[in-house]
């Protein structure tokens, strides 16, 4: 099949399967006489796992491991488990790292008054380094400013 249906197949888009060729993550289709890469259905299934590996997150560099292991009869499913765990444990440390943006940012929003007047907690802080600041000067929303009574 032409690459375009290997795309709408495998749910990889062409111009992705050109760049994963490019790179050696896939070998290089077959030509037709006209030229044309053709593939088999071999190379969807290939270019399905990749596809997964990326769903999961995982990098080029990694699927290329998984792809290596994946091809390989006398792998230990230990090794599989492995970068899987690592993988888990590098996705739980960016999971905390959102975490903790989101919760400056909603401790942020709650300090902003959004009002009328310039002064704005959010900008304060994009201009000033974190390890600078104390945020406790914020006002929690619903605090009573007293310079306005």
């Amino acid at each position: 099949m032409n690459i375009g249906q290997a795309a709408k197949a495998s749910g990889v888009s062409a111009k992705m399967i050109r760049y994963y060729e490019q790179i050696g993550l896939v070998p290089v289709a077959d030509r037709t006489s006209a030229g044309y890469r053709d593939y088999s259905n071999t190379d969807i299934h290939m270019l399905r796992f990749i596809r997964r590996a990326r769903d999961l997150g995982f990098s080029v560099a990694e699927i290329s491991d998984l792809l290596s292991l994946w091809r390989d009869d006398s792998r230990k499913s230990a090794e599989v488990k492995q970068m899987a765990q690592g993988h888990i444990d590098e996705l739980a440390i960016k999971i905390k790292a959102l975490q903790d943006m989101s919760n400056t940012l909603t401790m942020l929003v709650n300090a902003c008054q959004g009002d009328h007047r310039p002064h704005c907690p959010i900008l304060k802080r994009l201009e000033t380094d974190p390890e600078d600041e104390d945020l406790s000067i914020y006002p929690r929303r619903g605090a009573v400013d007293r310079k306005l009574q």
